[in-house]
């Protein structure tokens, strides 16, 4: 190979990079505008469902892509069977599409709470369909497609920390005074409304736990494909096209890109309500403190998969923590997705950097170093 080849190939292609994120934001934009004309940004079905819609979106367009546009993608020129899984992830996305715009097509109560369930039956039975792929088609074949699944140590260790960091930051809210410890039961009473549900009557502390359970163990896994929406076009493609420009630099950019994408609805009251340009700058600099953990994690491991779980376990327990646990006063001047967590964050990544050169300085595939083996 020429020095000029040699030159393109560590270059991002950056006529497809940028048709990536033309499509991704343009559609997510489009989906917010249409969010904010109909049930707006709030706890209904039809908010929620809309929202998890947008999680979908980098995934399917970079899929879409790589399947029928760019020849240059290993996802082109697969054979027959690896291909199976996108195809049906894009099979998946319309579904769940479908299901949204029809909570927005017919507003009422019980059909929100059927298409609700639907979803859900459609996320675990997709879960299952991909693991019994994986169990056709062999390890080999998904590695081949850049969907190596990891090693179950990794998901252990790299969640625990999750875990352990959130922990922390909760117990430093409470520390410094900076919000109130949840009561339990009167936020069971607040959900509940006039019907008992039954669970008032088991002790706060058993509820807690099944709420921890079912946020940091069952949910991960429940909402596995919808975080691989967001992984796979951030972690699986743009930051395998990015970190040409160099580790560091490729992950802080895609960083910056992906607090972007959520300007929207950052602006109409997700995550900072009350602050809506704030909200926007402190949204990217955490999302560059997650995305350097996220795509430090995809590096060792090189497995999307991998990330898409850490996705899920970082909403589940940031959101387990804060509502059933102790919930800040203000979501801004907090830790957790606050302000001061981000002194947190700009730990982990300066630990990251440091304690681990090897990594950041070693040349691999795009997905991380058990993509290349040997």
């Amino acid at each position: 190979m020429n020095q000029e080849a040699t030159f393109k190939a560590a270059t991002p292609n950056w006529k497809q990079v940028g048709i990536f994120l033309g499509l991704t934001f343009g559609l997510t934009f489009l989906l917010d505008l249409l969010l904010y004309a109909t049930v707006g940004y709030g706890a209904q079905a039809g908010a929620s469902m809309l929202l998890q819609v947008q999680m979908l979106i980098p995934a399917t367009v970079a899929i879409a892509l790589q399947l029928f546009a760019f020849k240059e993608s290993h996802i082109y020129r697969l054979p027959e069977r690896p291909r199976w899984f996108f195809y049906f992830y894009l099979a998946f996305a319309a579904i769940y599409i479908a299901l949204a715009v029809s909570v927005l097509l017919v507003p009422n109560k019980l059909w929100a709470t059927v298409a609700s369930v639907l979803s859900l039956l459609l996320s675990v039975g997709g879960l299952v369909f991909v693991v019994i792929l994986r169990l056709v088609t062999g390890r080999e074949a998904f590695e081949r497609a850049g969907l190596s699944g990891g090693k179950v140590g990794q998901y252990l260790a790299f969640g625990l920390f999750l875990v352990l960091l959130y922990s922390l930051m909760t117990a430093l809210n409470a520390l410094f005074g900076l919000g109130q410890a949840v009561d339990v039961q009167a936020l069971l009473q607040q959900a509940a409304g006039s019907q008992a549900t039954g669970l008032e009557a088991l002790p706060t502390t058993a509820i807690v736990l099944l709420s921890g359970v079912q946020s940091l163990l069952l949910a991960p896994f429940l909402g596995l494909l919808i975080a691989f929406g967001e992984e796979y076009g951030w972690r699986g493609y743009l930051q395998g096209e990015l970190i040409k420009l160099g580790k560091v630099r490729g992950i802080l950019l895609v960083g910056v890109i992906w607090g972007l994408w959520h300007a929207p609805v950052i602006m109409m009251g997700h995550n900072y309500p009350g602050y809506p340009v704030l909200g926007v700058l402190l949204m990217t600099l955490y999302t560059i403190g997650l995305g350097f953990f996220l795509g430090y994690a995809v590096l060792k491991s090189g497995s999307v998969w991998l990330a898409a779980y850490l996705h899920a376990l970082n909403n589940g327990v940031a959101s387990f923590l804060m509502v059933m646990v102790y919930k800040p006063d203000d979501p801004v001047f907090s830790f957790g997705i606050g302000l001061y967590s981000l002194i947190l964050w700009a730990v982990v990544v300066a630990g990251l950097l440091i304690l681990d050169r090897k990594t950041w300085t070693t040349p691999n595939s795009p997905l991380g170093e058990e993509s290349n083996p040997g």
